[in-house]
């Protein structure tokens, strides 16, 4: 036992005699330990430590006092109050120190420990001395290690939810709010889960939420792409070899399901396995071990697995190129993340999303999009979903404009091409048959470019807007709205 200070001791007693005994019993440790307050009642006790928290290591109250708050109730409003406070019970000899369910009941409430007192002819001692001091002590060290846990779960959490931060999903769409639920609900049960979708979809994002809100949150969280590893390499890759065990194996090496242990392992694309590995993984899961490579004893792990895929999974089983048992013990929960084109309202908080993020990154003001800009990125099909939309807002950031327009927005896509050519405005988009332009936004393509026409052939815009017919204000706004000022 390390002391560093005296262990201040708040006591809650309403006998004078009964004080005097506890101060007789604590004198000869007056230097280790300090009464640095006593109260006769549990609500003025209270509001001391709420005002005070640091007023003292350890709390000795009698277990029946005057004034209404008093024994279990007098405990549970304590740790309400500091959770780490160790709180030593005294009571009369009318108690049994061998009524085990009385301890018990104190000990739910949460005191550290329980005394009876001397019958009243012993005036010198609360209670044996050796015995009492000791479980002060004892409460010290056990508050000390309490507050360290207390202090690392709190930066634990404060990084737990550092990391949901950066790692948020950004929608308000029927289909995102269902899934928000879902991640809710199934975090906090214990069980394989099997997210589909298509690529692009953020099924790694969905994964990396399942784990962080999960009881599992503290552990790894393990990500491997499946499909991307050559079909030699997947089983040591996933479960390990020992030294030695084939030649050019120098030395152990750690499976990703031995680091995962006690974690989240992310199983992306797993319809890539092959038939081998899903064997093992199978395995894995019923019997909790894994099989390292040269080892003849297995390895227990413990280990949550979140498994994704963006093909037909379902199609494969009936083909036989994935295992119907192995699907049934991923799939115990199933999780559907939809395709962007379906959940077209989340595209504008998205996109405020993430130019907040790269423009920050890049150090760039944040840029605005007009109207029309944004109802083209939203009608847009988003064959690559959300990872195309990130692409392409990226490659908007490069022309440095303050308000994007339609026309910023279609070359972002790769749907008008700006080059030199005969036609330097490129009319010609507007006759492409692969891209039939509502009414509307042909009408604006036609106008930006024919601004932008008059704009080149002009000394002003001033003198574009007196050859355009149009008023200096009105002028002004329209390229403004156009994304040309």
């Amino acid at each position: 036992m390390t002391m560093h200070k005296k262990i201040k001791i708040l006591l809650i007693e309403d006998e004078q005699f009964d004080v005097l005994r506890v101060q007789r019993t604590l004198q000869p440790f007056e230097n280790q330990i300090q009464i640095v307050d006593y109260l006769p009642e549990g609500v003025p006790a209270v509001q001391l430590l709420q005002s005070n928290p640091e007023i003292c290591d350890v709390v000795i109250m009698d277990f029946q006092i005057t004034g209404g708050l008093m024994g279990e109730n007098l405990i549970k409003k304590i740790k309400e109050v500091n959770p780490t406070l160790q709180i030593i019970v005294i009571t009369k000899m009318t108690v049994n120190l061998t009524d085990f369910d009385f301890a018990n009941t104190l000990l739910k409430a949460g005191a550290f420990w329980y005394c009876t007192k001397y019958p009243v002819d012993i005036e010198d001692y609360i209670y044996q001395p050796t015995d009492f001091v000791l479980s002060i002590f004892n409460a010290y060290e056990k508050g000390v290690l309490e507050r360290q846990r207390f202090v690392s779960e709190q930066k634990l959490n404060k990084t737990v939810m550092e990391i949901l931060e950066q790692r948020k999903i950004i929608g308000n769409s029927p289909a995102t709010l269902s899934l928000l639920q879902q991640i809710e609900k199934y975090s906090a049960r214990d069980v394989n889960i099997l997210i589909t979708g298509e690529s692009g979809t953020g099924k790694e994002l969905v994964a990396q939420n399942l784990h962080y809100r999960s009881s599992r949150k503290y552990e790894n969280f393990v990500p491997i792409n499946c499909g991307s590893i050559p079909t030699e390499l997947i089983e040591s890759e996933l479960f390990g070899y020992e030294k030695g065990s084939f030649t050019g194996a120098g030395a152990d090496k750690i499976g990703l399901f031995e680091a995962a242990n006690n974690g989240t392992i992310f199983l992306d694309e797993v319809t890539g396995l092959p038939q081998s590995a899903q064997v093992k993984l199978l395995r894995v899961i019923q019997e909790g071990e894994i099989e390292k490579l040269g080892r003849t004893k297995k390895i227990k792990v413990n280990v949550r697995i979140i498994a994704a895929t963006n093909e037909d999974i379902k199609k494969q089983v009936e083909e036989k190129r994935f295992r119907e048992d192995l699907y049934y013990r991923l799939s115990v929960v199933p999780i559907h993340v939809s395709p962007l084109r379906e959940r077209r309202e989340d595209i504008p908080p998205l996109v405020d999303h993430f130019l907040t993020e790269f423009c920050s990154d890049y150090k760039v003001p944040k840029p605005a999009f007009n109207s029309e800009a944004m109802d083209t990125l939203s009608r847009y099909e988003w064959s690559g979903n959300v990872r195309e939309l990130k692409n392409v807002l990226q490659r908007l950031l490069f022309n440095e404009e303050r308000m994007f327009s339609y026309i910023n927005v279609l070359n972002a896509l790769g749907v008008v091409k700006v080059e030199s050519s005969p036609d330097p405005y490129q009319l010609r988009e507007l006759f492409n048959k692969n891209q039939i332009l509502s009414l509307k936004n042909a009408e604006n393509v036609f106008r930006e470019k024919y601004l932008l026409f008059a704009r080149n052939n002009s000394n002003s815009d001033a003198d574009t807007a007196r050859k355009l017919g149009l008023a200096q204000s009105n002028y002004s706004r329209i390229i403004k709205n156009l994304g040309m000022k």
